[in-house]
């Protein structure tokens, strides 16, 4: 936690509406988390979050007077840095369930697709699924495990830091260094050992994000 002492004096300053703290984490902060917004939608969509967290950082007056700041959740146990993106990358996935929660269902039929199936379709499925499977081998147990009860068990962020006796913003790090491998690792194997070049990287990608198919992550994460 000593190395985190500057985060920590910097976060009870700013829960303390200190102007000059304020003005130094917006000046080295909110390049951070555009960055970290960016990443998770590229479509600039998780902006509005990382911009909400302001208000929520500085508290926001209750109907005692007080003005509670989400900065005392900080306990120094990572950087600064890290913690606010884990926070981020939360509420992102927070907001993304609730959409899909409540939108709601059409009553008309859905468009049939046009022109015939992708030919490279199957073919697509079965180099992701060969590709997920070693990536997900080259992970250690515990991370396996972590992805297992976020993504096949349907944990919350918090249930998964309790069974795996971790705290939340340190699951939601760990499961975003874990897609990152997986990511890296998927790409490696189709380029080098597929020989796909980067636009049939990106076309095998959207193929099977539309439409996954028969990809079963439970089979993926335990086999």
């Amino acid at each position: 936690m000593a190395a985190h002492s500057a985060d920590l004096e910097l976060a009870r300053l700013c829960a303390e509406g200190d102007e000059r703290a304020w003005e130094r984490f917006v000046r080295e902060y909110r390049p951070l988390l555009y960055r970290a917004a960016d990443a998770l939608d590229r479509t600039q969509g998780a902006r509005e979050i990382a911009d909400s967290l302001y208000a929520d950082l500085y508290g926001i007056a209750n109907d005692a007077g007080e003005r509670p700041s989400l900065f005392r959740y900080y306990q120094g146990r990572s950087s600064l840095a890290t913690w606010l993106r884990a926070v981020l990358a939360q509420r992102y996935v927070d907001r993304v369930r609730v959409e899909r929660r409540v939108e709601p269902l059409s009553d008309k039929e859905p468009p049939a697709r046009g022109g015939d199936p992708d030919p490279d379709r199957a073919r697509f499925v079965v180099l992701i699924r060969q590709a997920l499977g070693r990536a997900v081998a080259r992970l250690t147990p515990r991370d396996r495990l972590r992805l297992g009860c976020y993504y096949v068990q349907e944990l919350t962020l918090a249930d998964t830091g309790r069974a795996l006796d971790e705290s939340e913003a340190t699951s939601s790090r760990r499961l975003a260094r874990s897609r990152a491998a997986i990511r890296r690792d998927v790409e490696r194997h189709l380029r080098d050992e597929a020989g796909l070049s980067d636009e049939e990287i990106a076309a095998c990608f959207a193929s099977v994000v539309d439409d996954p198919g028969p990809l079963d992550l439970k089979q993926v994460i335990y086999e």
